[in-house]
């Protein structure tokens, strides 16, 4: 019999990435408040978000192996969040150009009732090609990725924005590291292949 496994999260993204385990699993939303704290390091600020979104939904259902990720963009000294509209997508993207993005992605897999939690960070470099403002324009017209850390998807049209990516697993910069949470799972009992 598998576990109960519950995605705590209400992202697409992540839904989807999971669903590429052939894993039997339900999504919860945490309703948790994201902001982030003073002093707080970008690997800090994931990592707690990952853990308290798996703690959330885990505190509700404390049998359940529980999987909590959140993710954010580093830009210089600058942590990038979510654009949420046209115009900040616009400023994140031109601000990239020609520079190097770091993703910072938080893992957490919890049960309660085992006493079982993990929580990591996987890193992923995005290198920026130069583009001009209509290029911005046309990108942000077609996908409108605002509600994508960084103003883009990657596994979409946002490929044409790049010129390397440098990471361990491709998904972490999608908001789900795949390979990571296998280990993890298996870690907690939960035989994936």
């Amino acid at each position: 019999m598998q576990a109960n496994i519950i995605l705590a999260s209400s992202s697409i993204y992540r839904k989807s990435l999971l669903q590429r385990l052939h894993l039997d699993f339900s999504c919860i939303s945490p309703e948790i408040v994201e902001d982030l704290l003073a002093d707080e390091t970008a690997e800090d600020y994931v990592k707690r978000l990952a853990l308290q979104k798996a703690k959330v939904v885990a505190d509700l259902n404390p049998n359940a192996i529980v999987i909590g990720s959140d993710q954010c963009a580093v830009l210089g000294e600058s942590i990038l969040g979510k654009p949420g509209n046209h115009q900040n997508a616009l400023n994140q993207l031109r601000a990239a150009q020609g520079k190097t993005v770091v993703f910072h992605t938080g893992l957490c897999v919890k049960q309660h009732s085992s006493g079982f939690c993990a929580v990591e960070e996987e890193l992923f470099e995005v290198e920026f090609r130069q583009l001009n403002d209509h290029q911005l324009e046309r990108y942000l017209q077609i996908e409108q990725p605002y509600q994508c850390a960084g103003s883009f998807k990657s596994e979409a049209f946002g490929i044409t924005l790049f010129n390397k990516m440098r990471g361990d697993d491709p998904t972490a910069l999608i908001g789900l590291p795949l390979i990571r949470l296998v280990k993890m799972l298996e870690s907690a009992g939960i035989s994936v292949v």
